[in-house]
């Protein structure tokens, strides 16, 4: 669980990023890379990465683990819009933190080659980490970033227009379906237990392409505070072009039943998990199940309102049935 304590001052300094920084998507994709988590989403994307993945990029894989620890030094807390801003931030660390995060890496996980030079902080091999990112970037990223930098920008849109008719709040406990807002202690689901103390910083939130599932930010609770969180998603972003044939066999995807299901919650509003049941003909349980199952690859949200869970599509659902999106409110009722 990752709780963020605000104060007043907090919340009136918390504010939205104004697009997507590549040192943040570069990180958090080279972890998409190697846990192949949402396939949906970024599998085709992956195949294209990982068929020509130049060899002098492959050990960021062994530097940014999907799990547990990645150096903070690798995603600048100050503002980014470009890359060649973000290596400078990255190459402007102070050798002390460099070799402070890299031993924490080293707690977690051996090192070796690239990445054990990179532990000693030598201009040599803080030389050899940017030629790696630059062209990792180049190779993973920029081909596509046009694309990711649409989707952000479209999230950010949602993200304004919730902050302009609820307010910040709102915001917050919009960034997950788990999120909650216990005054003033914002809860959001996380791979570890860990509590991070505004204390007047106010907060950045950086909507991300490549973050998944749940919110990802600091180790280092002392630095200026940021919090990269997972965005809607197409599953046909890689689409050569926006249309796409209507006839396209959903069901041979989803299979027929999982189809049905998805195909139910386009109405507006969404439905509970026994009008689910209901609308599709099958058992309240099988029901549940289906819709962990679309909710766990990004196609469905699921909000408690009162005593009941309601299921929505999420634009990444509407889009592969070709439906409106029903967008939950911030504030369930």
């Amino acid at each position: 669980m990752l709780r963020i304590h605000f104060t007043g001052e907090d919340l009136g300094r918390t504010r939205l990023a104004t697009g997507p920084e590549p040192m943040w998507e570069l990180l958090l994709s080279l972890h998409k890379l190697a846990d192949r988590e949402g396939r949906l989403i970024f599998d085709g994307w992956r195949r294209n990465v990982l068929a020509a993945l130049p060899p002098c990029t492959r050990w960021l894989l062994h530097l940014a683990p999907p799990i547990g620890y990645s150096p903070d030094f690798l995603t600048p807390a100050e503002q980014a819009p470009d890359v060649g801003t973000g290596l400078e931030l990255v190459l402007s660390t102070p050798r002390r933190i460099v070799r402070g995060d890299m031993a924490t890496l080293a707690a977690q996980q051996a090192l070796h080659g690239p990445a054990a030079d990179l532990a000693g902080g030598s201009a040599r091999s803080l030389r050899a980490l940017a030629h790696a990112l630059r062209d990792y970037h180049a190779h993973a990223l920029a081909p596509y970033w046009d694309r990711i930098r649409a989707r952000v920008h479209t999230e950010l849109t949602d993200r304004g227009r919730t902050f302009l008719h609820a307010g910040i709040e709102a915001v917050l406990t919009d960034l997950h379906p788990d999120a909650r807002w216990n005054s003033p202690v914002l809860e959001l689901p996380y791979g570890r237990e860990h509590d991070v103390h505004l204390d007047g910083r106010g907060l950045r939130l950086l909507p991300s392409f490549f973050c998944w599932k749940q919110p990802f930010t600091f180790y280092d609770t002392d630095l200026t505070p940021v919090l990269a969180f997972p965005i809607e998603h197409d599953p046909a972003w890689l689409a050569p072009s926006p249309r796409r044939d209507p006839r396209r066999p959903l069901a041979a995807l989803l299979g027929r039943t999982r189809t049905t299901v998805l195909t139910a919650l386009s109405a507006p509003g969404g439905c509970t998990t026994t009008e689910l049941a209901r609308r599709t003909g099958i058992s309240l349980a099988s029901a549940s199940q289906h819709a962990g199952v679309l909710r766990d690859a990004g196609l469905i949200r699921t909000v408690r309102r009162g005593g009941h869970v309601v299921h929505s599509l999420r634009p990444a659902g509407a889009s592969l049935i070709n439906a409106p999106t029903d967008r939950a409110s911030p504030h369930p009722a």
